[in-house]
This record gives structure tokens, C-alpha cells and sequence, in this order.
């Protein structure tokens, strides 16, 4: 017997996260090493009376083109693609790597070119202006990466995934409730002490309909209004199958004035230079999921971490209000689970990561 809890993620993706109607064209994009996930979400898509577009990706393939491809090539996604990209009716993105690292050595200026090619379906997804979602498949390589044996790994995806959304909603909203009332937040922890006006902004629950799993609640600060410094000593910050290690930003009326890392410091900065935008914040998050509880080296995952913030320098989402554009959107966690703090308009809400509201 197959695994049930399979073909409870297949439908929790197509009927929960981007709610597949009649008549849809819905791209399912994969490795071939999700092939069992891929056949239960079509069957789940053709339950629903819509078309199956599948994509299946080969990483070696990809980026080889990237690779050696010329530079001008890189800029611009190929006219049917686009085509595709612009017009189809849902995105269901699935991550199922061969190898978490088969970027590593493609120079960091030619995968900034190959993400800007995307930036006209970018915009639309950020712009929500169509249903999609991103999830993975556990690989052996998403494992190892997060130092665990596939069996367990397995267990922690369906565990963070498979739960009842609606339920964990009522707890995200709470915090969304708080926040939204909010006009100043202010950040402390080791190395940190950063503020950010959320004035006029309101929060988006994450309870499983766009990142799955869900499980934050995020917000568009005001783009000029971020003072202080945040230090992201706990864990990398992953980037493209590339990572930065004690990364250190410091932000003056919402600007990154200084950045420093560890390790990959000239990842960071290049990333930060890619545009005008990429200094800038366009997102403040905050964990909430609750079977989420370590670093997986994977930020879909990492960001949801209960007791964690994240920031992401470059684009805003529109639809938040936020109005900082970028080809950058970098999630960077910070875990406050000891000794850390969020004020609201000084109010104490949060201490060492559990809720004081």
C-alpha cells in the first residue's frame, strides 16, 4: 500500500491552496523524483474537471543552460514560456531537488539575470493576481540537508503540513488582531535591536493557501521607517541553493546602510545591489506553526518556525501595500525562542518566543 498521507497532500494543495476550478489550466511543476506526488495531484486536478500542465524540471539541465547561456538570453524567459506563465489559470510548485547545490558554482550575477527574467510572472504571483503554491517533495537531498534520514524527514513534512488548518487560523488571527493595531514594532535580540512602523498596514494570515505549509503571519512594513540592526546568527540565510552565514544588516530610514556576513559576504552583497530595491524591507513575518520547531535549511520551512521572525530585503507585495519593487525577496529567520522580544507600541507581546496576548 502507497502512503495515505500522499494523497492527503495532494488534495490539501489542489482543493485547499489553490482551489482548483472547472476548466482550469493548472501547471504542476516538479523533478522527476516527485513523480508519486505529481500522479496524486492530477488525478486530484482531474477530479475537478481542469487540465493538467505538467513541467518536469531536470536541475542539471537548467542550470547548465544558465550556465552558458549568453547574458542577453539569460535576461528574458522564452516567449512560449512567458506565454504559458501569463496565462495559466493556477501554479502548484513543487520542490523535490536531485541536489541541493547544483547552483553552487554558477557565478551569483548570472542566476540574478536568470531571476529577472521572471520578474513579469513574478509580479503576478506577488501581485496574487492568480492561484499558486509552493511545497515540497521529500527527497533524500532535502533530508540530508536538513541532517535527518528520509523516513523522518517524510514525517516532518507531512506533520508541518498535514494539519488543521482552520484551527491553527484562530491563532494566527489573534496575533494578526494585535499586530494590525500597531503602528510601531520593535524587534530585540542577540546582536538586534530593530524598529519598523506597520502604520496603515495590515497583516495576511498564512493558514494554507498560498505556501504550504503555511503558518505565519506577514506584514509590509512602511518602506522608509526601518532603523536599527538585526543580526541572523542562529541560522543561514539560504538564497538559491546558496547561503550566507551570520549575516549582520544594519537599516537608516529603511535602507541597508551596512551588511556584513560570516561566510558569503560576497553573495550578500551582490544580492543587495541586484536593484534600488534590494535595500530595502519588503517583508516582516512571523512564525506560527507549531509543527515547526528546527532549522531545515530550507526557508519555506524555516520562516514557519514557531518562536522565529523573518525579514526580507527587496519586493513588497502590493496587495499588503507594500510598494518597494525588487528582484529580491530573501527571507532571512531570526530566532527569538532565547532571549528575544516583540514589542507593540511597547507593549511586551512576545518573550523568548511564546505569546504574552
Amino acid at each position: 500500500m502507497g502512503d495515505p498521507r500522499l494523497e492527503a497532500y495532494a488534495r490539501l494543495l489542489v482543493e485547499r491552496c489553490v482551489n482548483v476550478q472547472p476548466g482550469w489550466q493548472v501547471v504542476i511543476q516538479s523533478s522527476p523524483l516527485a513523480r508519486p506526488l505529481l500522479e496524486e495531484a492530477a488525478r486530484a486536478i482531474a477530479r475537478r474537471g481542469a487540465y493538467v500542465l505538467p513541467r518536469i524540471n531536470f536541475e542539471s539541465i537548467g542550470h547548465g543552460w544558465i550556465r552558458e547561456a549568453p547574458e542577453e538570453l539569460l535576461t528574458k524567459m522564452a516567449p512560449l514560456e512567458l506565454n504559458v506563465r501569463l496565462n495559466a489559470d493556477a501554479f502548484i510548485n513543487i520542490d523535490a531537488p536531485e541536489n541541493t547545490r547544483e547552483a553552487a558554482d554558477i557565478p551569483p550575477a548570472r542566476l540574478l539575470l536568470a531571476r529577472q527574467a521572471g520578474q513579469p510572472v513574478l509580479k503576478r504571483f506577488t501581485n496574487l493576481e492568480v492561484p499558486w503554491v509552493a511545497c515540497v517533495y521529500p527527497t533524500p537531498a532535502l533530508a540530508q540537508d536538513a541532517g535527518m534520514s528520509l523516513k523522518a524527514y517524510e514525517d516532518f513534512i507531512y506533520g508541518a503540513c498535514l494539519q488543521d488548518w482552520d484551527e491553527v487560523a484562530k491563532t494566527m488571527q489573534r496575533i494578526a488582531d494585535r499586530f494590525d493595531r500597531a503602528d510601531l514594532v520593535r524587534i530585540v535580540g542577540h546582536e538586534t535591536d530593530i524598529t519598523m512602523s506597520l502604520k496603515g498596514r495590515k497583516g495576511h494570515v498564512d493558514d494554507g493557501h498560498v505556501n504550504m505549509p503555511g503558518g505565519e503571519v506577514f506584514y509590509c512594513p512602511v518602506e522608509d521607517s526601518v532603523e536599527g540592526v538585526i543580526s541572523y546568527s542562529e541560522f543561514p540565510a539560504v538564497w538559491g541553493g546558496q547561503d550566507a552565514e551570520g549575516v549582520r544588516l544594519v537599516f537608516q530610514k529603511g535602507k541597508v546602510v551596512e551588511a556584513s556576513a560570516r561566510r558569503g559576504e560576497a553573495l550578500l552583497i551582490k544580492t543587495l545591489d541586484t536593484d534600488p530595491g534590494a535595500r530595502f524591507l519588503g517583508e516582516l513575518g512571523i512564525g506560527c506553526n507549531p509543527g515547526v520547531q528546527r532549522h531545515m535549511r530550507n526557508t519555506l520551512f524555516d520562516e514557519k518556525i514557531d518562536g522565529t521572525i523573518h525579514l526580507a530585503v527587496g519586493r513588497g507585495f502590493p496587495w499588503l501595500g507594500g510598494t518597494n519593487e525588487s528582484a529580491v525577496h530573501w527571507d532571512m529567520v531570526k530566532d527569538l525562542r532565547t532571549g528575544g522580544r516583540i514589542y507593540c507600541d511597547g507593549e511586551l507581546v512576545q518573550e523568548n518566543g511564546k505569546w504574552l496576548i
